[in-house]
């Protein structure tokens, strides 16, 4: 994957901060970390009317539509992540400019940039979001131009964080997801797999490529790679002849709203193997198919299962306040990501776009999607959950971690 000079964006974006500050109302502590004299240097900047250690960010998600779930978890999420920002020690706040209210994208390419447009109205100083590839790759470009830090969750294509040096990602990429999916097959013991993917979707054929040469690569045989459209409702055709290939697993790197469809026309084809998708299974309704998703499985940036305290701690909070209807992979995506500016801000000295980008670069963060370092592409080296299904419902089954190793399983 192509490697970016960041040092060059950096300076470049050190430039633009004078231009940056007067727009956003802040400026940015110049130097490292604080003397010995200046401990609370946070609070002496403010107390100078330089830096007034909030970071103003805003933040974009489908809230409207089929994926309207994930724009309900993802303002869940940071509404609760900002309370408790802002009433903790760090000495940094933040600030949900638009009201303090998700902009909609309606998962949606153009809808998308007037939702980034409406966030830039209101001066951020980093901007975060969005969760679908699609809509994400048209900000990613406009916001390398603006010198703007967008830092995306859940945009998993590749090309994303190649768009600028000021944009990072807190979830895995497509590549990374299909390598992991088979490393899963092989561990499983599967020799012989068939791939149905969404032709006219890059989620899907970014999945399906990585799937397909990982197979190969680990000596299990892809016998069959069939078609279809994301608007498709039929698949008995591909369905039948998977299972006329042999294949003991079947790949479906598809979104939730075609997953139901496709495991049941599978298990209706007499399909009686094991069948896997990727994080855009999450919130998949099985009403009805309880029996079908058995043996079903999906890759995952976490799993609310998962006994790591971070997670556990998130998922209390999260239910107690809003159940767990849109306790998601988006919900905590955009909780870390507020996280992760605090942190950048920490680690740079400010709150201006310029000192937040330097903050994030190369960053290690611990946080509800486990341990994330962030490589020389702004992408997220992490751990990935593996998900089944039991009685209809999503179980955590086993965490792997970058090497495709188990770290952690359930009992």
């Amino acid at each position: 994957m192509k490697k970016r000079n960041r040092v060059l964006a950096l300076t470049v974006a050190a430039a633009m901060s004078a231009s940056l500050l007067a727009g956003c109302g802040s400026s940015a502590q110049q130097g490292g970390a604080a003397s010995s004299e200046t401990t609370t240097g946070t609070a002496v900047a403010a107390s100078d009317g330089g830096e007034d250690n909030i970071i103003r960010v805003g933040v974009v998600c489908s809230m409207t539509g089929g994926s309207a779930i994930y724009g309900e978890g993802a303002q869940n999420a940071i509404d609760m992540a900002v309370e408790e920002i802002n009433a903790g020690d760090s000495g940094y706040k933040i600030e949900i400019v638009n009201g303090g209210k998700v902009a909609d994208d309606a998962k949606d390419a153009k809808q998308a940039m007037n939702a980034y447009n409406k966030v830039m109205a209101d001066s951020p100083e980093a901007i975060v979001g969005s969760f679908f590839s699609s809509v994400t790759l048209p900000m990613a470009e406009q916001a390398s131009k603006d010198g703007m830090l967008l830092l995306a969750t859940g945009a998993t294509n590749a090309d994303v964080t190649l768009k600028g040096s000021t944009i990072f990602r807190n979830c895995f990429i497509d590549p990374y997801q299909g390598k992991m999916a088979a490393l899963f097959a092989k561990d499983k013991g599967f020799t012989k797999a068939a791939v149905i993917y969404a032709k006219d979707d890059d989620y899907s054929n970014g999945l399906k490529d990585a799937f397909i040469e990982n197979c190969e690569a680990n000596g299990i045989e892809v016998a069959y790679t069939g078609e279809c459209m994301t608007t498709d409702t039929d698949y008995s055709s591909q369905a039948a002849q998977a299972v006329a290939s042999g294949a003991e697993l079947l790949y479906y790197p598809c979104f939730l709203d075609t997953v139901p469809l496709l495991v049941g026309a599978a298990r209706n084809a007499g399909f009686t193997g094991a069948i896997m998708g990727g994080d855009g299974w999450d919130g998949s309704d099985t009403t009805g198919l309880s029996a079908q998703f058995e043996d079903c499985y999906f890759t995952n940036h976490y799993s609310s299962e998962d006994t790591a305290p971070a997670v556990q701690n998130f998922v209390q909070k999260y239910t107690e306040k809003y159940g767990t209807e849109s306790l998601n992979a988006c919900a905590a995506l955009y909780y870390d990501a507020m996280y992760m500016l605090v942190q950048a801000a920490e680690n740079a000295g400010g709150t201006d776009t310029a000192s937040l980008v330097k903050g994030m670069t190369g960053m290690s963060f611990t946080g509800v999607g486990g341990d994330i370092t962030l490589d020389e592409n702004g992408d997220a080296i992490k751990s990935i959950a593996i998900n089944t299904y039991v009685d209809g419902a999503v179980k955590w089954t086993e965490t792997l971690g970058s090497d495709g190793k188990v770290v952690s399983k359930a009992e």
